[in-house]
């Protein structure tokens, strides 16, 4: 028996309570059955072997109950990381990495060569269901370049996302790697988290889900304390605009609006290091990150209601 008014952990972990468990996700597995849900996969989950284990084990749990998961990842420290070791030099404009041929073929290296690799593996190892896929593939990711100072730096001009949902109806779950092609075939890196919400927006996904480094949106970064779970999109433009959402949150949260005006059920962003903060998120009642709505669901009292498809 545990002291200090600890919970027994024979308790914890006793049939009933996970009986119980199995009983709170019923709903959920019922009500996201058949949908898409796309789940943009970096931070500390990528990099840790353990937390990305067990992010593999979410998503083929997800998948195993009928829910069609989508992967999108992206992988900009891992680029800086081999940039540094290749002895190259790094320029930024503006907080962005300025991209030249040279940037650009150590990126496709490494999204497409290690890091979808990787990710595909892990989730094999489970049950052997995921195939990578580059943004060049059947064209899904159509690029253009954003700004000729950035070089090959590019943003999502179309997704054609034909290839994705034939792995789908095939059962199998896509692992996407975020470099773009534009009309002439020239490649170009695009922000993951943009990709993510416009995959997402195509696909007409129910739920939009970004792993990240913090607990979720805090209404004050110093203050772990001050998560917000809920919120509308117009509450979130105006912390963007107070600059309240700052940094790399930017544009998860853009990301999230911009999914939720295209019709995505929700979007949300979690702690990519809780151990199976998937689960946690999408079949619990308390859900564990911040939950962004379109403002009438936020203002409904079913805020999981089942709104058909979308």
């Amino acid at each position: 028996m545990m002291q200090d008014g600890n919970l027994n952990q024979d308790l914890v972990f006793s049939p009933e309570r996970r009986a119980g468990v199995l009983v709170e996700t019923l709903p959920y597995i019922t009500r996201f059955a058949g949908r898409v849900v796309v789940v943009k996969f970096g931070g500390s989950a990528m990099e840790s072997d353990e937390l990305a284990d067990q992010f593999a084990q979410d998503i083929v749990l997800m998948h195993s109950v009928g829910i069609k998961p989508v992967v999108v990842h992206g992988g900009g420290p891992q680029i800086g990381a081999l940039v540094e070791r290749l002895g190259l030099s790094t320029e930024f404009k503006d907080g962005q990495r300025i991209t030249d041929e040279a940037t650009l073929e150590i990126a496709q290296m490494v999204l497409v060569g290690k890091v979808n690799a990787d990710i595909v593996s892990s989730i094999n190892v489970h049950s052997p269901i995921a195939v990578g896929l580059s943004g060049g593939d059947s064209k899904l990711i159509e690029a253009t370049q954003r700004d000729s100072s950035l070089g090959y730096v590019g943003d999502v001009k179309k997704i054609n996302p034909s290839i994705v949902e034939c792995l789908m109806e095939e059962n199998l779950i896509p692992v996407i790697s975020t470099i773009g092609t534009d009309s002439n075939g020239q490649a170009y890196n695009i922000n993951s988290d943009a990709v993510a919400a416009a995959l997402a927006a195509a696909l007409k996904a129910e739920r939009l889900l970004y792993l990240t480094d913090v607990e979720g949106l805090l209404e004050d970064v110093t203050d772990p304390n001050s998560k917000i779970s809920k919120i509308g999109i117009s509450s979130l433009n105006k912390l963007i605009t107070k600059k309240v959402v700052k940094s790399g949150m930017i544009p998860k949260a853009q990301g999230c609006i911009d999914a939720i005006n295209a019709g995505v059920g929700s979007s949300h962003m979690v702690d990519g290091r809780i151990p199976h903060v998937l689960l946690l998120e999408l079949f619990t009642d308390a859900g564990i990150g911040t939950m962004v709505l379109p403002e009438d669901v936020l203002n409904s009292t079913e805020i999981y209601e089942d709104t058909g498809d979308k």
